[in-house]
């Protein structure tokens, strides 16, 4: 069914329980888990910024990601790495050279003039995606 399961988190307490999903699947269908965490450093306010920030970003990756595979790693296979770029595009370049089978990632579900005004890395992931997104909607409390 699946060999490698993408799953990108930002360290939330939503991405924990999309992790579960992800999880849950690999052990079904033997599959390795890809956790990736994408330090954004195309935003403005990085660049302005420059590279003690890029790397406290980088460090906050490392954290999740070592904790991630720390948590997933008593389950299934499963791998690590911290990428610098855009979100969604790094998130669709990852997928399409590891030959991923499906991302799972957290939403907040968020409507409206929110979703708008904010953007989701999720749904433009869901757009652009070469492979199967499976959503998982965070708890709003």
């Amino acid at each position: 069914m699946y060999d490698d399961i993408l799953f990108p988190t930002d360290g939330s307490d939503g991405a924990a329980v999309a992790l579960e999903h992800a999880l849950d699947l690999a052990e079904l269908s033997g599959a390795t888990v890809h956790v990736l965490y994408v330090a954004d450093t195309d935003r403005d306010s990085i660049t302005v910024l420059g590279g003690q920030v890029v790397d406290a970003l980088e460090e906050e990756g490392e954290r999740v990601v070592r904790e991630t595979l720390d948590t997933a790693g008593d389950r299934v296979d499963v791998v690590g790495e911290v990428v610098q770029g855009e979100p969604h595009a790094t998130i669709q370049e990852y997928a399409e050279g590891h030959d991923v089978d499906l991302v799972v990632m957290a939403t907040h579900g968020r409507q409206g003039l929110d979703r708008y005004l904010l953007g989701s890395v999720t749904e433009r992931v869901v757009r652009t995606s070469p492979v199967p997104v499976l959503t998982v909607r965070m708890d709003e409390e």
